[in-house]
């Protein structure tokens, strides 16, 4: 239990098991805000999924010095349903806010991947995992190939 004390208007948390200030019940940092709309921005901008250094990389300039940052907005945005890792190229993707399932189309040749939801899949997915006794809570389905352009080439 965290216990408190007021200086000057100034709330001060301490652990009383360390003695040590705290963060207050449900404070929030506001560089983590930032740093995941910043990566969230240079992934909508994205042609093809990116790996964390290339995140890292682009968001130099934005104040970006470590991978962490580039991570640990990364793990907010995937909690958030914003944002899937491929796990075949290590690299992430865009997706629909709200879904627990996805697949992706990778194009072997440039790279491209596109999210898609399909019901079907869903349900695909879901009967065999309840047939086993297993609640998914999300999948990820990837598809290589080539994309139409690349194809045709």
């Amino acid at each position: 239990m965290l216990r408190y004390f007021i200086t000057k208007r100034l709330v001060v948390y301490r652990n009383p098991m360390t003695n040590l200030a705290a963060a207050p019940p449900g404070a929030t940092n506001r560089r983590r805000g930032r740093n995941r709309q910043l990566v969230l921005d240079v992934l909508e901008r994205a042609t093809r999924p990116m790996r964390a250094y290339e995140l890292l990389e682009l968001l130099r300039e934005d104040g970006f010095r470590a991978p962490l940052q580039v991570y640990r907005a990364l793990e907010q945005l995937i909690a958030d349903g914003a944002v899937r890792k491929i796990e075949s190229l290590s690299a992430f993707a865009l997706c629909a806010q709200g879904e627990s399932r996805a697949a992706f189309a990778i194009c072997s040749a440039c790279g491209h991947a596109r999210a898609f939801h399909d019901p079907a899949l869903d349900r695909a997915l879901r009967r065999p995992a309840g047939r086993a006794g297993f609640t998914a809570t999300a999948a990820t389905v990837e598809l290589s190939g080539l994309c139409e352009r690349c194809a045709h080439e």
